[in-house]
């Protein structure tokens, strides 16, 4: 058994044996495990969003006045923020930043958790976007919520990254992490492309359809879900295959084990080409007897949630389960 221990007294310490286990906390002392104190804050998201510029006018003097420096992409616009901030590359983020804050929906944490990987810096969403099953954070507990994350008062959350690979590559960019899912889609409109899954080295099948959702039990709620594929609760080792859009009525979504290599093969077919998507970001394109292989990462993403963080409430929240009048609070 290995223990993860962090900088600073934890509160939570996380227990890892070979692979990832997601989600799993274990409590264990009154603080918070990650780099503490923060001395260097991040903001990411889309600045010309008034929504997330808002957010940000709101906490730049709350951190200056906490004396936190605050790292700023170059593409911030001039008008959409006052205050004592630093432009930066993604680069310098990378290397500097203590803990990243994502602003926005989804979308931008999905961006941010690349970032913040290949730090392992804790990542808080603040939701400004729609939906928001990762950016839990609402916008009337921004400062509340930063104000946790700073004092090591919030829960934390280590979750796996997929990692996705073209084989053959097309260079360099034939790589990338994902949090939420890898998707294998056509390439052409109006076609089906056929292809087939291979798990550890094994034959499952073959598939006629818009293509195929590799999802980790974080990415169980969204492209998979609309898929038909399965809610999975996040601390579950597992992975989810859903094809999209089958031809075969009969082609399901399946769970695997999370320790599963995946393969997916591009069968030879006149005119067809599949593209490679990881986390709404394009990797590159297969060309007929092309690959790609899904397994999980080396990093994990550690996400930071508000004190009394549920996930049960989450779902009922963003699906509207539970509108009766009974009261189930305990």
């Amino acid at each position: 058994m290995q223990w993860l221990a962090w900088g600073g007294p934890p509160r939570v310490l996380q227990r890892r044996a070979g692979w990832p286990i997601a989600g799993e906390l274990i409590q264990v002392a009154p603080r918070l495990a990650m780099a503490f104190p923060v001395r260097v804050c991040a903001f990411v998201g889309r600045f010309a969003d008034p929504r997330v510029g808002e957010s940000i006018a709101l906490l730049l003097p709350h951190l200056a006045a906490r004396g936190v420096e605050v790292l700023v992409s170059e593409d911030l616009p001039p008008e959409a923020a006052t205050g004592p901030f630093s432009r930066v590359d993604e680069r310098a983020i990378v290397e500097r930043a203590d803990l990243i804050i994502a602003i926005g929906g989804d979308g931008t944490l999905l961006y941010a958790a690349r970032l913040a990987a290949r730090r392992d810096a804790p990542l808080l969403g603040i939701n400004r976007g729609r939906l928001g099953f990762l950016t839990d954070v609402m916008p009337q507990d921004v400062v509340a919520s930063v104000d946790s994350a700073l004092q090591g008062e919030s829960e934390l959350d280590r979750r796996p990254l997929l990692e996705a690979r073209l084989q053959p590559g097309g260079g360099a960019a034939d790589a990338s992490l994902a949090l939420n899912d890898v998707v294998l889609q056509k390439l052409a409109t109006g076609r089906m492309i056929d292809f087939e899954t291979w798990i550890d080295g094994r034959y499952v099948n073959t598939h006629a359809g818009d293509g195929i959702v590799v999802a980790s039990a974080t990415g169980s709620t969204a492209y998979a879900l609309s898929c038909g594929g399965p809610i999975v609760e996040p601390n579950l080792d597992v992975l989810v295959l859903a094809p999209i859009s089958p031809h075969t009525l009969s082609d399901r979504p399946i769970v695997v084990s999370a320790r599963s290599a995946i393969e997916i093969r591009l069968m030879e077919r006149p005119d067809t080409r599949g593209q490679v998507v990881c986390d709404g970001t394009v990797l590159g394109e297969l060309a007929p007897g092309g690959r790609m292989t899904v397994r999980l990462a080396p990093q994990t993403v550690t996400l930071l949630h508000p004190g009394g963080y549920d996930y049960y409430r989450l779902l009922r929240s963003k699906l509207h389960w539970g509108r009766g009048n009974v009261d189930h609070s305990r």
